[in-house]
């Protein structure tokens, strides 16, 4: 049996879009991923609000790079990791540009380096935020900049991934937020992302 972990936000917990409910397992992209590949299991680690390295005042414990260490000890051996952060940064509360956020998910790479190689990780930059993300009525922790700066991350992340021989796998190549909250997958967005990430983690030979 081969471990995978995936750590991401409320996007890899299976958040329901416009509600504060999770898709059932069967549902959520970890475990289609896991239904697909043989021998394989995909060790789940989404938390809402999680970011790189930015601490949130307001709920705390949601910086990601102080809970990885735990996280993959306890989680080990691990036969390779996806991680699928970056969207909670674009948080107008963090004001942090693609490279900053960048710059943050190069130290949760070199924890993950620690217990897997750099050819067993699979770097997966987040879908983009829907133009309206930002109302009252969606998620007005977000605003206009904050829709920018996740389009851009595929890029920045793309170039990370190549400089320290990561693989590398665009969410928002395959899918995009719900029109229901314009942050968020729905069932379809699962379904998709989860076939990119099957071809993707047996390309990588994991």
């Amino acid at each position: 049996m081969k471990n995978i972990l995936a750590f991401g936000d409320s996007n890899t917990w299976g958040l329901i879009p416009g509600t504060k409910e999770r898709y059932p397992g069967e549902v959520r992209w970890t475990g289609l991923v896991q239904n697909k590949l043989d021998d394989t299991k995909i060790i789940e680690e989404g938390l809402c609000g999680r970011t790189t390295v930015f601490e949130d005042e307001i709920r705390p414990f949601r910086k990601g790079v102080d809970t990885l260490p735990l996280i993959l000890e306890s989680a080990s051996p691990l036969d390779g990791v996806i991680i699928m952060l970056g969207t909670n940064d674009c948080k107008a509360y963090y004001n942090a540009n693609p490279h900053i956020i960048g710059k943050g998910l190069e130290r949760c790479i070199e924890e993950i380096e620690k217990y897997v190689s750099p050819e067993k990780v699979l770097v997966v930059s987040p879908i983009h935020l829907g133009d309206e993300v930002w109302k009252p009525s969606k998620d007005p922790e977000f605003d206009t900049a904050s829709v920018t700066r996740s389009k851009e991350l595929a890029d920045t992340y793309r170039r990370i991934a190549e400089r320290r021989g990561n693989r590398f796998l665009a969410a928002s190549s395959y899918a995009k937020a719900s029109k229901r909250d314009d942050e968020h997958l729905d069932e379809r967005g699962h379904e998709a992302l989860a076939e990119a990430i099957t071809e993707k983690i047996e390309a990588m030979r994991i």
